[in-house]
């Protein structure tokens, strides 16, 4: 270990940190409810101003996933795609190590799985 990152800082890289990120492993709710879907993380480094946090949403029964949300450059964009763009609700605060969001309204085609993928540059 000392090896790899002596040779890293010769290259000019510096050793990458890992983020832990936790998340709810199944979350229920009812037609016409909301839910909240929670995503936490840790970092042993500070939270960078060029942080990011993307939802990925994958139908059940379906092989491909969507980007749903993302925030950047300290703004949420809720992605102009699909059934949640107008029912869905920034709530995290990366500053809190908080990345979560909030679907509204709930519909029977909401099943399936929803990734939170955050990134903390460099």
């Amino acid at each position: 270990l000392l090896l790899l990152a002596g040779l890293l800082a010769a290259l000019g890289l510096s050793p990458v940190s890992p983020i832990h990120v936790y998340t709810q492993r199944e979350v229920y709710g009812t037609v016409g409810s909301r839910v909240t879907l929670s995503c936490s993380f840790w970092s042993s480094e500070w939270i960078s101003e060029d942080i990011s946090i993307t939802w990925h949403f994958q139908a059940e029964g379906s092989r491909d996933s969507i980007s749903i949300f993302h925030y950047a450059k300290g703004q949420p964009y809720i992605d102009d795609v699909g059934s949640f763009k107008e029912r869905m609700e920034w709530v995290g605060n990366p500053r809190r190590k908080d990345g979560s969001i909030v679907i509204h309204s709930l519909e029977p085609t909401d099943n399936g799985t929803f990734t939170c993928d955050v990134k903390n540059p460099p």
